[in-house]
């Protein structure tokens, strides 16, 4: 079933790219919306049946390269099934954002499709190798999806993009073939690294291995100072881009750190843990503080992506303190972070959704060209106001049980650090309540020139079913998330006992 899900919408990609380009409109977002739809009810008939305990499930294995070491081999455990679900629900979403787009709409429905496969193929891996295709296939994917249909500097923003993240994978490549030739025998499979432990006792070896990796997922997630290709990319890509950028593509940064760098080299993050914890810390304030100085509402919301994904370095760097009296908090700060990506990619997408919203009404991201927008667009202002408030980790939203978990696990361990990032929650809260006072009260201001929208039309109906469910989602796992951390916390307890050994 993992193995049909991972591919079925990399096989309707390639029947659409194969149909006339004069198809339907209809036919084709219909084919798209269906597919991610098939997807999501695949995730969660997977979810239903996974036994929370823990362990690898609906595991695949097959011989691809056996002459070094290189298998198909995937696999589900408490890691990866949340991360999984949270793109199926994505893509769905963007695909129902997508239903009124007209330009070469077939086109960007198989390269979303396809874009689909390699996230899904991401989460699932369990070999280094199938992880690094799919790793260096999505940066190809959204390269084409920021360059060709992205706003007026996106040839720019989108070869930037490109050159950072393909140079990052270099490093990881580098780090994954460092692991490779350590292990005896050689092999990238990671069930099997994490069991040998290849790099204990060696401490400059591992050290190196681990800067590679750290490097290629630290560009990925991304981290001060690798940061500086995110705000271009997010300005210039599609709405459905940013919403996957942001939503899908930073966690498998973040989710690298847990999945490879923590369980494959415990002697080399416990020795480095510190250094995460500072870079951790860095991004929540330096997103926080460069987010507030922004007039333009889709660059601001790209720096929150950088605060947010320092709260996760923050909660795996602390992990790396090993003492007893700090087993309980490290746990909590683990699986904070692990819901801190499922969180983020709900309450972040829908805002870009949102931009890409305002965008189509006004034609500009400049937050100071708008004013007094609740009064003509009710919706719009309330599902925005809600997704700031969620994105603040305000009680009530999935921000706040994924910020509470981290702060908690991280102040024991680490205590001047979890209070540094204390401080990067009121910045947070004070730029967006801020850019959402200026934007929808006070007196009616809208962008004017040759080409502005007269008006200021609330959601259609698509826009809204689009966005409503991931704000739905975002409060279901802030009020009840039981079902959630039944499931991330055994696999959490599995990474900190692989990191104590």
């Amino acid at each position: 079933m993992l193995t049909a899900l991972v591919f079925l919408p990399a096989a309707v990609a390639a029947v659409l790219v194969c149909l006339p380009a004069r198809i339907p409109r209809w036919v084709v977002t219909a084919v798209w919306a269906g597919t991610a739809a098939a997807v999501l009810v695949l995730t969660c008939i997977m979810w239903g049946h996974y036994a929370d305990d823990g362990g690898i499930q609906y595991e695949t294995q097959a011989r691809w390269i056996p002459s070094v070491g290189i298998s198909y081999h995937v696999g589900v455990d408490g890691l990866s099934l949340p991360l999984i679900a949270v793109t199926a629900v994505l893509f769905l979403a963007c695909a129902v954002f997508a239903a009124r787009r007209n330009h070469r709409i077939r086109d960007f429905a198989a390269l979303f499709l396809f874009l689909e496969t390699t996230c899904l193929g991401l989460f699932a891996a369990l070999d280094l190798i199938v992880f690094f295709v799919f790793f260096d296939l999505s940066i190809v994917a959204m390269y084409f999806v920021i360059a060709g249909w992205g706003h007026a500097d996106a040839a720019r923003a989108a070869l930037k993009f490109f050159l950072y993240t393909f140079i990052g994978s270099l490093a990881l490549l580098l780090g994954f073939i460092g692991l490779y030739l350590a292990a005896e025998p050689h092999t990238f499979d990671m069930v099997e690294l994490t069991r040998q432990d290849p790099l204990a006792g060696r401490t400059a070896y591992g050290a190196l291995v681990l800067l590679a990796v750290a490097v290629g997922l630290a560009v990925k997630t991304p981290t001060v100072p690798f940061h500086t290709w995110l705000p271009p990319a997010h300005t210039e890509a599609p709405a459905e881009g940013s919403a996957i950028l942001a939503g899908v593509l930073l966690k498998m940064g973040t989710y690298g750190f847990l999945r490879i760098a923590l369980p494959m080299l415990p002697q080399a993050w416990r020795s480095y843990g510190l250094v995460f914890v500072v870079v951790g810390v860095v991004s929540v304030l330096y997103g926080a503080l460069v987010a507030l100085a922004q007039t333009n509402f889709k660059r601001m919301v790209a720096y929150t992506s950088v605060n947010h994904m320092g709260y996760i370095l923050l909660a795996i760097g602390a992990a790396a303190v090993t003492t007893a009296d700090t087993r309980a908090a490290r746990q909590l700060a683990v699986t904070g972070a692990t819901y801190q990506m499922v969180s983020h990619a709900l309450l972040t997408g829908a805002l870009f959704l949102l931009a890409g919203v305002l965008h189509e009404r006004g034609h500009t991201y400049t937050m100071t060209a708008y004013s007094g927008i609740a009064a003509r667009a009710p919706l719009f202002a309330a599902l925005t106001g809600l997704a700031v408030f969620g994105s603040l980790g305000l009680p009530g939203f999935s921000g706040f049980i994924a910020e509470l978990q981290i702060l908690a696990g991280s102040l024991d361990p680490r205590p001047l650090a979890a209070g540094l990032a204390v401080l990067g929650i009121l910045l947070t809260a004070a730029l967006l309540v801020r850019a959402l006072q200026g934007m929808f009260l006070g007196p009616l201001r809208l962008p004017g020139g040759p080409g502005a929208a007269p008006a200021f039309p609330d959601l259609h109906r698509h826009e809204a079913a689009a966005i409503v469910p991931l704000l739905g989602l975002a409060v279901v796992l802030g009020l009840a998330p039981r079902f959630l951390l039944d499931v991330v916390e055994p696999a959490s307890h599995g990474v900190l006992e692989l990191l104590a050994r």
